[in-house]
């Protein structure tokens, strides 16, 4: 069975699947994916695989950028992204858009 290239909170699996949630925001050890790059998805949780992704673009951004059309690709308010970015990143201000689509 092949490894999962990139994980995802189990709570965003339904948006990633209805095409709802199509960026993610993650720290440097995740910025090495380049456009075209085919991801293999698992949850976080378990690393139960659930799609595959192909990377559309990877951008840098600081958190005080990120603005409201970030938090609609993200399925989720500007507020509410912000405090998830912190909560799992407590200590990271820089960090790389991810965009995608599902294959």
């Amino acid at each position: 069975m092949q490894p999962n290239n990139i994980t995802f909170y189990q709570r965003f699996e339904a948006d990633i699947l209805a095409g709802r949630k199509t960026i993610t925001i993650r720290d440097k050890s995740e910025s090495h994916f380049k456009a075209g790059d085919i991801l293999r998805v698992g949850r976080f949780e378990d690393n139960q695989y659930f799609c595959t992704i192909e990377v559309l673009s990877v951008s840098p951004i600081i958190l005080d950028e990120l603005t409201e059309q970030h938090a609609a690709q993200e399925n989720m308010g500007l507020e509410e992204l912000k405090e998830v970015i912190q909560r799992i990143y407590p200590n990271d201000i820089r960090f790389y858009i991810i965009k995608f689509h599902l294959i």
